[in-house]
């Protein structure tokens, strides 16, 4: 299934890097503000599609352009695929972009595959048998002091309501850390804290195409992610705290102590 999963994230991968040839030649619409789809997201879900339907035409499929598909009812298996991760940024060119496939198994995310076409970065994890960047095994960072850690972070730019609220968290938390960065592309930031590239990461209102491959490569890696409160049902929420075992603690504590936090929801 991982290698079903890596043929498919490749193929997207190809025709995004394709495209990225011509930006301007692109057709892009708007799903609402500041959230934008183009003709490439389209087609490199149909081709992910296409390759996992052949390859297992009773799973079902949750995907962020074409939605569930596949069998109805309770299912063993669900494929939950972003085929672009990072969509504003491909638009303008900025190289910071992602395929995410991620393979639910009885409630367990138990298949990841994170792609970067840019750079043909590889992440991928098994459940129970590690995270790997292309062929090298991935550990989450050493750093176990919040203050010593880069810290990475998403904006809510659907919901700019909730602007405010979050500029306080990230206040404090620039205030606790050596640094905070917003790249962009959720499915590569879960990547890089896996890689140990960053050493935490937190953002609210995710959909679970953001997240489901990303939260595999962390906790295969040594990590730990949850929601604000602990619990596992971020992929529910949309609301995820990720890191080493002992900076996820510190970053959750100060998610905790930032009140404004707690009342910002899923908005994706």
């Amino acid at each position: 299934m991982l290698n079903t999963a890596v043929k498919a994230a490749r193929k997207a991968g190809s025709i995004i890097n394709r495209a990225s040839l011509d930006l301007d030649l692109i057709r892009v619409s708007s799903k609402g503000r500041s959230d934008f789809v183009t003709e490439v997201d389209r087609a490199a879900e149909q081709a992910i599609i296409s390759i996992l339907k052949t390859a297992y035409p009773n799973h079902s499929i949750l995907a962020e352009e074409s939605g569930a598909s596949g069998p109805e009812g309770d299912v063993d298996y669900l494929w939950i695929i972003d085929p672009l991760d990072g969509t504003t940024n491909f638009i303008h060119g900025f190289p910071q972009f992602a395929v995410s496939i991620g393979l639910k198994h009885r409630g367990h995310i138990s298949q990841a595959v994170v792609y970067d076409p840019t750079r043909n970065e590889l992440f991928t994890a098994t459940r129970g048998r590690g995270a790997f960047l292309n062929d090298r095994r991935l550990r989450v960072s050493k750093r176990d002091q919040l203050q010593d850690c880069l810290i990475g972070t998403g904006f809510p730019f659907r919901r700019i309501e909730d602007l405010d609220e979050y500029i306080s968290v990230f206040t404090r938390v620039t205030r606790s850390t050596a640094g905070v960065r917003r790249p962009g592309a959720a499915s590569l930031d879960l990547a890089y804290v896996a890689a140990g590239r960053l050493d935490g990461f937190w953002e609210f209102g995710l959909s679970p195409w953001d997240v489901a491959a990303g939260s595999l490569l962390i906790v295969e890696a040594g990590g730990l992610i949850a929601d604000l409160h602990g619990d596992g049902d971020f992929l529910a929420s949309g609301n995820v705290v990720c890191g080493t075992p002992k900076v996820f603690s510190q970053l959750q504590a100060l998610m905790r102590e930032t009140q404004p936090a707690t009342r910002l929801r899923a908005s994706s």
